[in-house]
């Protein structure tokens, strides 16, 4: 039996025992998940094309992912008769590179995204929380673009929920492990030791709460180097005129093996390796007019001292026609300047009327009728994020359309 076919009855064993678990009456099994997926086509009659640079927050996800991306979780929760509460959570996931292939293809992927236990109400520490396993953890995103600009995902355990004085505000700490034995530069993940402390809920303004996250890496190998980050989050609530909206902003640093997202990075990058990065987000709903916006500006310094410096400002907004019909709007400009080099710049419109649960931003499931252009110029081909070959070789310009589900539950 080949790799592929025994990951994929591993995992469907996996759901299936978990599905036993929700017949027992005795067990409190809950199931949520994420998906989406969705014919696609362009007017250069090519299968499919998306638009965006390389790069974190460079790319506007409405009307523009090539994708078919599914992830479904399974939680059962326990509570002893001394009071303690665990939870043991598996998630799965389904990837497909192409909307345009059929189920036979190669380039469908199944793995495991999540797969820990957690447990509170010790007696020796009633508040906080404990865990082990592989699982997501810290991750703070903006929609739009799908980027998470902080994630702590991996395989470790630690303690979160720690109570730090009498104003609410918590503390975290994690230790994570990478074991993969690939020790060529730029290799995704390396052989390496990780550390994450954080305290958060930090009252200092009123609706306003602050989150500071230290990171240390080192890398397990002959060549392995250390790095360090910072990131300071603040959340803002309860802000006016635009329906109480909420406001996020980013301010993050890191160097050598660390990443500017908390996680590991390149493990073989000295300290002269630096990143940057300031994120604003807004997110708002008044009435029946809801949506996101971003802004991004962010310097990576390589080591030798090669600079990047890339930005982008974009947004998406939602207005409800009827309770289960809205039009959505999505416009973004992203760019990404190489030092002695060109900058990469390109431009995204995408107009969507959408069936929705709800006339909410939030509102999901949306079944989208899209159409989305763009327009780059010739340093943005090279940068790789738009399509660049056959029908749209030596082009600057594409329009896609399609349909599209997308789905939280």
């Amino acid at each position: 039996m080949s790799n592929q076919h025994t990951t994929r009855f591993s995992l469907i064993a996996l759901a299936v025992a978990g599905l036993g678990l929700a017949a027992a009456p005795a067990q409190a099994v809950d199931w949520g998940g994420y998906f989406r997926a969705g014919p696609q086509s362009t007017k250069k009659d090519a299968s499919r094309a998306c638009y965006g640079l390389n790069g974190p927050g460079l790319k506007y996800r409405l009307g523009n992912e090539c994708d078919i991306y599914g992830e479904f979780a399974l939680s059962q929760a326990l509570k002893t008769e001394n009071g303690a509460e665990y939870k043991a959570v598996l998630m799965t996931n389904f990837g497909r590179g192409g909307i345009d292939v059929d189920g036979s293809s190669l380039n469908d992927k199944m793995g495991m995204n999540q797969m820990y236990v957690e447990g509170k109400g010790m007696d020796f520490a009633p508040n906080t929380t404990f865990w082990a396993g592989k699982r997501w953890y810290g991750r703070a995103d903006v929609h739009i673009v799908d980027t998470f600009f902080v994630d702590m995902t991996g395989v470790g355990a630690g303690a979160t929920t720690i109570p730090v004085g009498t104003n609410g505000t918590k503390a975290g700490i994690a230790y994570f492990r990478a074991d993969q034995d690939s020790t060529a530069a730029g290799a995704a993940v390396q052989p390496g030791h990780r550390i994450n402390l954080e305290m958060y809920d930090i009252p200092v303004n009123p609706d306003g709460k602050l989150r500071v996250l230290g990171t240390a890496t080192k890398g397990n190998f002959t060549g392995g180097k250390d790095g360090y980050g910072l990131t300071l989050q603040h959340d803002q609530k309860n802000i006016t005129p635009l329906g109480n909206g909420t406001n996020t902003v980013w301010l993050q640093y890191a160097q050598g093996s660390t990443g500017l997202n908390a996680n590991f990075g390149d493990m073989t990058k000295t300290s002269a390796k630096k990143g940057y990065r300031l994120v604003e987000s807004f997110t708002w709903q008044k009435g029946v007019f809801g949506g996101q916006a971003l802004a991004l500006w962010q310097e990576d310094k390589d080591v030798g001292g090669v600079k990047v410096t890339s930005m982008s400002v974009g947004g998406r907004a939602s207005y409800g026609i009827t309770q289960n019909f809205k039009m959505v709007a999505e416009a973004g400009y992203s760019q990404k300047k190489p030092d002695g080099g060109s900058t990469a710049k390109l431009a995204k419109f995408t107009l969507a009327p959408t069936i929705s649960a709800g006339p909410a931003f939030s509102s999901r499931p949306e079944l989208r009728l899209y159409v989305t252009t763009a327009k780059w110029n010739g340093a943005a081909a090279t940068d790789g994020g738009v399509p660049s070959t056959g029908a749209f070789a030596g082009k600057t310009t594409g329009t896609s359309y399609g349909v599209q589900v997308e789905t939280w539950f």
